[in-house]
């Protein structure tokens, strides 16, 4: 297997290190940014497809793999993102049960755990050295669908595109598949930041903590203002 998309990955990480570490509240701005205009691409081909199907009797044949794939990605970058906030849902009982030392550690184990996680499903070629028979991943995947270039299934390039460039009508899988390694990728990234500022006391664990229980309180006399 070809390892360019290994270096690419590496390169886009450090990419993404040196940016936050330059520019902080810009490149945290933009994460979320991107996933607002993913959540409004879905909302707005949906509702236009609701006005088109019912107003006018048509309709864009590809609405329904657009939303299937952008909500992918929602879910694929949410990953990262929720663990760069610690967004997270987790049960954290144990946690708070147990001396500070010992949820230090086990928090650690959370992260290190994402960590690993993500790596196998990026890459799990590499457990071969530990004798485990197994291949694949997300950036075998996606070589495979780039080599290929089997396009997707409705979505089409606009005509213009196709006579300025040409290329064939159909949207090349391996595009709307890139979000794969990268996402993976971002995930592993994440996980490793997260496990360095648990390490260093800069965070308390992977998981949310208890912003719920704090608003219940914040706000239980509310109703009776």
């Amino acid at each position: 297997m070809a390892y360019w998309p290994h270096l690419y990955l590496l390169f886009f990480i450090l990419i993404i290190w040196g940016l936050e570490k330059r520019f902080p509240k810009v490149m945290e701005r933009a994460e979320e940014n991107l996933l607002i205009i993913v959540i409004s691409s879905i909302m707005l081909v949906s509702f236009g497809q609701v006005i088109a199907r019912y107003g006018f009797n048509t309709g864009w044949d590809a609405a329904l793999e657009f939303n299937t794939i952008a909500f992918s990605w929602l879910i694929l970058l949410g990953m990262s993102y929720g663990i760069k906030t610690s967004l997270h849902l987790g049960v954290d009982i144990v946690l708070n049960a147990v001396p500070r030392p010992i949820a230090k550690g086990l928090s650690l184990f959370g992260a290190a755990a994402a960590m690993l996680y993500g790596l196998i499903l990026l890459d799990s070629t590499w457990l071969a050295m530990l004798g485990v028979d197994v291949r694949g991943g997300a950036i075998e995947y996606w070589s495979k669908m780039f080599r290929i270039g089997i396009g997707s299934e409705e979505l089409r390039y606009p005509a213009f595109i196709q006579e300025w460039f040409g290329v064939r009508p159909r949207v090349q899988r391996w595009i709307v598949l890139v979000i794969l390694p990268i996402s993976l990728a971002l995930l592993s990234y994440r996980s490793l930041q997260a496990f360095i500022n648990i390490a260093r006391g800069k965070r308390d664990m992977l998981i949310s903590g208890h912003e719920a229980q704090d608003l219940v309180k914040e706000n239980q006399n509310a109703l009776k203002d």
